[in-house]
């Protein structure tokens, strides 16, 4: 059996509702509490901070090798210059959503949007439960 290996953004008993207090940015901690709603909704899972600032949603000990980490299926963080999605898998595998939800990038495991302002939130909530269906199948 492999070990648990503690990570730096583990879960906390941190309250998400103060953290998304501090954001000094009303649009952005506006697009927060979209995406927690979002979030919420999706997975029928309460929010959970996960270090200082990742908002996770359900829970999974993700198996490897040499060690186990327990993280979130999916979640997001507020960044200097993005909103970063958590989808755990490669976003790009849901075209059809992507080409509905406006201006994005993309990276491993991650979407990137500046803000939802433009965003079309049918198309990203339709993603979000994607991404959340094909975490919880994987074993």
């Amino acid at each position: 059996m492999a070990k648990k290996a503690a990570i730096k953004s583990a879960k906390t008993e941190a309250s998400v509702d103060a953290w998304l207090a501090k954001i000094g940015d009303e649009r952005r901690r506006k697009d927060c509490a979209t995406l927690i709603r979002l979030m919420k909704k999706v997975t029928k899972s309460p929010p959970k901070l996960w270090g200082t600032s990742i908002v996770g949603f359900g829970d999974k000990t993700y198996r490897g090798a040499s060690r186990d980490v327990d993280w979130f299926l999916i979640g997001f963080a507020s960044r200097k210059q993005d909103l970063t999605l958590y989808l755990m898998n490669d976003p790009v595998g849901y075209a059809k959503q992507l080409a509905k939800l406006g201006k994005w990038k993309a990276g491993k495991g991650c979407l990137y949007l500046k803000s939802l302002d433009d965003a079309d939130l049918g198309a990203l909530e339709d993603l979000l439960a994607l991404s959340f269906k094909s975490m919880k199948k994987q074993g």
